[in-house]
């Protein structure tokens, strides 16, 4: 198992080039000029490893849930609540579609996930937040990272 963690962790360490996947340290520096370094307490990392265990970097995943919903982007933004995807009952927190969390302009996935996170439960409200990156040390997540 540990073996599988590390072979993992080292993919991530290296540039992805191409397709709809974001290198790591790419994405923490868009992070970073988004002002979300501290937001709401969450660390880059905490950032980095809800995008790593949400979509693997890959800014245009889709996922149908059971519910019928469907999760969006780099951090598989749901579109019962947040984001209108034209397909089931939407609550369009974030007042956008959710077409617009694909693809590479993070923006609009970024403002919808502050709004989600300044919310009641913060980075809680993502399962796989909770499991894989909650209460664990997280610096290794910006390694190699030059934001300068």
């Amino acid at each position: 198992m540990m073996k599988v963690l590390l072979i993992c962790m080292a993919s991530c360490l290296l540039v992805v080039n191409g397709g709809d996947l974001i290198n790591r340290c790419a994405l923490a520096k868009i992070l970073h000029e988004e002002d979300l370094d501290g937001f709401e307490g969450y660390s880059l990392a905490d950032w980095l490893c809800l995008a790593f265990v949400e979509s693997n970097f890959n800014t245009s995943k889709v996922n149908e849930n059971v519910d019928g919903s469907f999760d969006y982007g780099i951090f598989q933004i749901n579109s019962h609540y947040w984001c209108n995807d034209y397909l089931s009952h939407s609550e369009n927190f974030c007042h956008m579609d959710c077409e617009d969390m694909l693809g590479p302009n993070l923006l609009p996935s970024i403002h919808c996930a502050k709004k989600i996170v300044s919310g009641s439960g913060g980075m809680r409200n993502w399962v796989e937040w909770r499991l894989h990156c909650s209460e664990r040390p997280l610096s290794y997540w910006m390694t190699g990272c030059h934001l300068g």
